[in-house]
């Protein structure tokens, strides 16, 4: 939230205008997400021309951050024309700009489609899915310039307002904030991880009957995969060789850091090497959320935002 600050020689300077730019898949849930950033205090607009965002902006004057929603609907909407948005925002040092990019699996989003019936903005037929491919064929380029990037393809509207909060909710300042995630490498690794490291050489308690219908949760499942005489080294290597980059990070003036781990199934030696080495960075002082993709409930659902 913008705040005024005194100079030594007395005079008024705003700090920089927060600008949030919401955009995705359609149907990945950015109904949703501009809802909560508004719950958070920002001011929203959706669907505003892009020629437009530069006046709004640069006009000043704004007391609280703005969220700006855009996606293939908006008047004018081009990968171009919001490439030139972004880079003249950045340039701008009255502003402080994030590229919120909503993502999420095609298979979901035809999903999502057939559920609600709507029509997809890129279908020429009934069967939204050759326009689902043809958006994010057309959307790429803006993914990968993504600050934060949510993939809502396995989250409901509950966690991925959640999700946001962890993301763009706190006071950022310099802070850095971290995702630990645990994931299945048979549904793929998620998209946006920063770090990603592969515990499936671990003990695997999926064998053991007793601890298959646990999760790394479970304190049975974490004493198991730790008793694996590689785990301790592991951990400790881990554990350093991240401390060692957040600080480099951070002075860098990367805002998010996404960690993974990947094991068989998800469910045991990813969840319990998650938890233990996000619990340990939070004791250490750091800002950081867990998630793990395989516990989760089902989608965002029937929202096509």
């Amino acid at each position: 939230m913008m705040t005024d600050s005194t100079t030594e020689a007395g005079a008024t300077r705003r700090s920089p205008q927060h600008v949030v730019l919401v955009t995705g898949a359609s149907g990945a849930g950015r109904s949703t997400g501009i809802r909560a950033l508004e719950d958070l205090g920002y001011e929203v607009i959706d669907n505003l021309p892009l020629s437009l965002i530069p006046r709004l902006v640069g006009g000043g004057g704004l007391e609280h951050p703005l969220a700006l929603g855009v996606n293939v609907r908006t008047r004018d909407f081009s990968y171009n024309a919001l490439t030139e948005v972004i880079d003249g925002l950045i340039a701008d040092p009255a502003t402080n700009v994030d590229l919120l990019f909503l993502d999420c699996r095609p298979g979901v989003l035809a999903q999502r489609y057939s559920e609600t019936r709507r029509r997809h903005p890129l279908a020429e037929g009934d069967s939204p899915i050759e326009g689902i491919k043809r958006e994010l064929e057309m959307l790429a380029p803006v993914r990968a310039r993504a600050d934060v990037l949510i993939d809502t393809s396995d989250l409901t509207v509950h966690d991925l307002k959640a999700e946001i909060v962890r993301w763009l909710g706190m006071d950022r300042g310099d802070s850095l904030a971290i995702s630990v995630q645990s994931f299945s490498y048979k549904r793929g690794v998620p998209r946006g991880l920063d770090l990603v490291f592969d515990v499936r050489f671990l003990r695997n308690p999926h064998w053991d009957k007793g601890l298959r219908p646990l999760t790394g949760r479970d304190g049975a499942v974490a004493d198991h995969v730790a008793g694996d005489p590689l785990y301790d080294g592991f951990l400790a290597r881990v554990t350093e060789m991240i401390e060692f980059l957040l600080p480099a990070y951070a002075a860098e003036g990367k805002a998010h850091l996404a960690v993974g781990f990947g094991c068989t199934g998800g469910r045991h030696r990813s969840v319990a090497l998650a938890e233990t080495v996000g619990k340990g960075l939070a004791d250490a002082g750091w800002q950081v959320s867990i998630r793990h993709r395989e516990l989760e409930g089902s989608a965002v659902g029937a929202e096509t935002g």
